[in-house]
């Protein structure tokens, strides 16, 4: 595509094969660096050369490419392999690989598989790789000359590799605004779901709050319930078993009183007997024990007698604690942190208006930060227009255009991922004529003169590959010299490839094939053949529209051929 000629570094492609592609059924075509030129009668296929160059880039493919009787056409490209193309491509090409190829296979029933390094791909990742090898204009593809979008490219292409820096800021900008706006966007959106939420964490924090479970709690409820249901059942225990002990009944003698008659006998006897005496230690003890259980089980009555009137007040407390608990969580730890999340929750929300406040100025901010880039973009682009129009304009008066005048008008628009510009070529072809886009003023060969100017100036470094396909159509005469010269100056240390019909173009060529068809039996074909010597000035001489015995023309031919040997390039400087 033309607007990416200015963004990457093509390799030189060394081989192109072609098998079963409509009228061609086996053809290999083997280039270099230099001016390549494909010639050949009208109607011979060249067209089909630039339909196997369009599959090798990942265009869109079709049946009826597919040679008739044929199972499938093929096409493969074979790439010069250096070093920064293998670390730019990476992990796509083996460790081992001396050079890179792109296939493209095509079904007759229409479908595709595509290949790189050997490896199976798809036809987006093969256009992907294609287009860092190499830069393809069709013959009507100087029309995108035309497009806003790819005067932009140029432009920025012009204005060097600062530029794409500049552009790749600009992206990240653009896309921080968007992000910012987003996200004020949401958070305006969301004002009623806001208050719902605050509603909610308030209602559930207050109801976690007034209930105020305690860690062990609802267990020792849980407990004091148990005991307060058997109340009776525990007084009448306690009761029986502390009367046992000590009865204040005179005429009843309890566990306790008999105990103390039996250690008065014992104590009377103490001493007599060292056998007896621990035994009588033992019953003292027990005595004691007694007494001090009886005592107890009275305190123990005592509780029980103040807690009747409890069982109602922890019945309903322990509901309480059990509802909350199964409504967050199902423990008392789970509803505290509950609570936690929602005094959480609730201050968050509470600041929704200073989060808004932040969230309009970091869009502020963010706009802000935009703009400056765009205007750094903006800076690089009027500088880059105006030197890119004035070598436009020193090209067209080389290309038979004296007194054209070209400039490049760079205008502000609405910021977006590219900047806040657009960019219009305008063109005055001729002096008297409305200056005016070039849309609108620019016949088919002042665009072809225009695109090449523009390719020149404004075209890379020098490992750039073209391929240009017709892009002479509708120049003739002086102004086909002069766009021979031209071409020549741009193929000048790279590679380029030219479908072309003009002889004073094909006499310039460092490498020369013709396309020709043939007819029999039944049958069309196609060949690619390489020229040298006598058969390119032979192809010179059918070009000039002359028969091979023509002898004006076979001089003719043979001085064009002369002059791109023996005449300097007079197109310029280069870029």
């Amino acid at each position: 595509m033309f607007v990416r000629w200015l963004r990457y570094n093509p390799i030189v492609l060394l081989e192109l094969r072609v098998e079963n592609l409509v009228l061609i059924e086996r053809a290999e075509l083997r280039l270099g660096a230099g001016l390549n030129v494909i010639t050949g009668e009208t109607g011979a296929g060249k067209t089909m050369l630039a339909s196997a160059l369009d599959l090798l880039l990942g265009g869109r493919s079709r049946s009826s490419l597919v040679r008739q009787g044929a199972a499938e056409a093929y096409v493969e490209g074979v790439f010069d392999l250096t070093p920064a193309l293998r670390e730019r491509l990476g992990d796509r090409i083996p460790v081992d690989a001396e050079d890179l190829v792109l296939a493209r296979r095509v079904t007759a029933e229409g479908r595709t598989r595509a290949y790189i390094a050997g490896r199976s791909a798809t036809a987006g990742e093969l256009r992907e790789v294609a287009e860092v090898l190499i830069a393809f204009t069709g013959q009507h593809e100087h029309r995108r000359l035309v497009e806003p979008a790819a005067q932009l490219e140029l432009v920025d292409g012009a204005a060097g590799s600062a530029q794409v820096e500049r552009l790749i800021a600009m992206r990240g900008a653009h896309d921080a605004v968007r992000d910012a706006e987003r996200r004020l966007r949401e958070l305006d959106e969301r004002a009623a779901e806001r208050e719902r939420q605050l509603d909610v964490a308030r209602y559930e924090l207050d109801e976690i709050e007034r209930i105020a479970p305690q860690p062990g709690e609802a267990e020792e409820l849980a407990l004091q319930r148990d005991r307060l249901r058997h109340l009776d059942r525990l007084v009448r225990a306690a009761g029986a078993a502390a009367e046992s002990i000590d009865v204040d009944d005179a005429d009843v003698r309890g566990i306790s009183s008999l105990a103390g008659v039996g250690l008065h006998e014992l104590e009377a006897a103490e001493g007599v007997d060292e056998r007896l005496d621990p035994l009588i230690e033992r019953y003292r003890a027990a005595s004691i024990e007694l007494a001090d259980l009886a005592t107890d089980l009275r305190g123990y009555l005592a509780d029980l007698d103040g807690e009747p009137g409890n069982l109602e007040a922890v019945e309903s407390r322990l509901a309480e604690l059990e509802r909350i608990l199964r409504k967050y969580g199902g423990s008392t730890e789970e509803a505290l942190a509950h609570a936690e999340r929602c005094r959480a929750l609730l201050d968050e929300l509470g600041d929704v208006e200073g989060a808004r406040q932040r969230l309009v100025e970091a869009v502020a901010g963010a706009r802000e930060h935009r703009d400056d880039v765009a205007a750094k973009l903006t800076k690089a682009r009027r500088a880059a227009a105006k030197t890119l129009a004035g070598e436009v304009r020193t090209r067209l008066r080389r290309l038979a255009m004296e007194a054209a005048d070209f400039r490049i008008d760079v205008s502000g628009v609405a910021p977006g991922p590219s900047g806040a510009d657009t960019v219009e070529f305008v063109l005055q072809a001729n002096p008297g004529a409305p200056a005016a886009p070039l849309r609108e003023v620019a016949s088919g060969g002042e665009l072809s003169r225009v695109l090449l100017a523009l390719v020149g100036a404004a075209g890379g470094g020098a490992d750039t590959t073209y391929v240009l396909d017709e892009i002479d159509a509708g120049i003739g005469g002086r102004t086909a010299a002069a766009l021979g010269a031209e071409l020549q100056h741009l193929a000048s240390g790279r590679q380029v490839l030219c479908i072309t019909h003009l002889p004073q173009i094909a006499a310039l060529a460092d490498r020369h094939s013709t396309i020709v068809k043939a007819v029999g039996r039944g049958t069309t074909t196609t060949t690619i053949t390489p020229l040298s010597g006598e058969a390119v000035t032979a192809e010179l001489v059918r070009m000039l529209g002359a028969d091979e015995g023509d002898v004006a023309a076979l001089q003719h031919a043979e001085a064009l051929r002369m002059a791109r040997d023996s005449e300097p390039v007079v197109a310029g400087s280069g870029t």
